[in-house]
């Protein structure tokens, strides 16, 4: 299953996954504003491919999923940095989940956006996002309750344009969330979708050394 000669399915890694992606927003290049926001930890391997390729600054949006605590890796809602909260309404109905649940879980997950934000921004200040072209990266979309929480954040700071881009996302995914972005690069909509890392070779997890690894060699390739 193919949908362009630049990446194939399953994808090899998150590195290969960029590569392909930034050839799809290759028009972004010689536009002006563009800054691209990874989602930790996966999507900075991918956005930092992507930025490399368009020259542009490479960023972060702190995002945490909710997970059902019965089923951690099924979504209930998402954080994101700027007190940003989204939730699935249909889970926590399904799951019977009430709002203390949630709110242990948003204090949990609050916790460790903090952390990372600390261990991989350090004291470098946040990007400037009004006005500017923002491209959103993960590795994969599921529920799209993260992505949500990210595009909601960004546009809390009126950017000009907001762009989702992932290699591989579920079609109800892609569906619901172009109606909250300007645009979204997604080569691959695959049915039944089941988990982000059925679709790919390599998907182990990226670790906080290379997300701070990444995030160094972008900050010091940066035009002054």
């Amino acid at each position: 299953m193919t949908s362009n000669d630049s990446l194939r399915i399953p994808i090899r890694d998150r590195t290969t996954a960029g590569i392909a992606l930034a050839r799809l927003l290759a028009d972004y290049r010689d536009q002006p504003g563009v800054i691209v926001l990874a989602l930790p930890r996966g999507g900075v391997p991918v956005a930092y491919e992507i930025a490399v390729a368009l020259d542009a600054p490479l960023d972060l949006m702190l995002v945490r999923k909710l997970g059902v605590p019965s089923h951690k890796e099924l979504a209930m809602g998402a954080i994101a940095s700027g007190g940003v909260r989204v939730l699935n309404e249909g889970v926590l109905r399904s799951y019977g989940i009430g709002e203390q649940i949630v709110d242990a879980v948003v204090q949990r997950e609050g916790a460790e956006l903090q952390r990372r934000d600390r261990t991989y921004r350090g004291e470098r200040p946040l990007p400037e996002l009004r006005g500017r072209q923002v491209i959103l990266v993960d590795d994969g979309l599921a529920t799209g309750a993260t992505m949500r929480a990210a595009v909601r954040a960004v546009r809390q700071q009126a950017p000009a344009r907001i762009v989702v881009a992932a290699p591989v996302a579920p079609p109800e995914t892609v569906a619901e969330l172009r109606g909250e972005v300007d645009d979204i690069v997604c080569p691959f909509m695959p049915e039944p979708f089941m988990a982000i890392g059925r679709w790919y070779v390599d998907f182990d997890q990226t670790s906080d050394r290379e997300v701070v690894d990444l995030l160094r060699r972008a900050w010091q390739q940066e035009r002054p």
